[in-house]
């Protein structure tokens, strides 16, 4: 039951759904206005962009053999998926949220960009990082950023991404998919791209 619920948390929490987790989070809490319709078309952008297309690409590596599983164990099999991902990132950047229609949401995508070339990066040097760590940090330094902007109390929403961080690492670590060291740089990888720039838009 214990190895099911923890690999559940891995699957449920999900990188993937990260971006998604970020949009639906922003426009929940913005006081401003912006149209259903524009809402329902960014939504539907960032579904097919960042959940379903990774995952068609997803089977299409495994069928050629470049990966063996889709949390991407081994360094080498991440190159492909991250460059892939980055690519992704850059075209909902400047087709789904340029900078010129909502600015938050444009520099959590460009956080995101950030971290997933430095994801790349530490891959190309054999260097691990928890990549479900990596997106579950970013989302929750954007959110945190969202309350401080708009001074609105998401002290619950706080809470439960600590639990969720402390939750996704103890399942990280009990499947032995990462050590403490990974963890801790996928931390600080989603996190501190994130934390920039705040500057920019805060």
């Amino acid at each position: 039951m214990k190895d099911f619920i923890l690999k559940s948390i891995s699957f449920v929490f999900h990188p993937l759904i990260m971006p998604l987790l970020g949009v639906l989070f922003y426009f929940s809490k913005t006081p401003r206005f912006i149209p259903e319709s524009v809402m329902k078309a960014k939504v539907f952008s960032i579904v097919i962009l960042t959940i379903i297309l990774p995952v068609l690409l997803f089977f299409l590596l495994k069928t050629i053999n470049k990966v063996e599983t889709i949390y991407l164990k081994k360094t080498k099999e991440r190159l492909i998926p991250l460059l892939i991902n980055c690519i992704i990132v850059t075209l909902i950047l400047i087709r789904v949220m340029p900078p010129n229609e909502i600015l938050e949401l444009y520099y959590f995508f460009l956080g995101i960009l950030c971290s997933t070339l430095a994801c790349f990066i530490l891959a190309a040097f054999k260097i691990k990082a928890s990549i479900h760590m990596i997106a579950a940090s970013g989302f929750f330094m954007f959110a945190v950023a969202i309350g401080i902007h708009y001074k609105i109390n998401i002290n619950g929403t706080i809470a439960l991404m600590m639990i969720i961080l402390g939750a996704i690492a103890t399942s990280r670590l009990h499947l032995k998919a990462h050590t403490n060291r990974e963890l801790l740089i996928g931390l600080f990888t989603g996190l501190f791209p994130q934390l920039v720039f705040v500057n920019y838009w805060l």
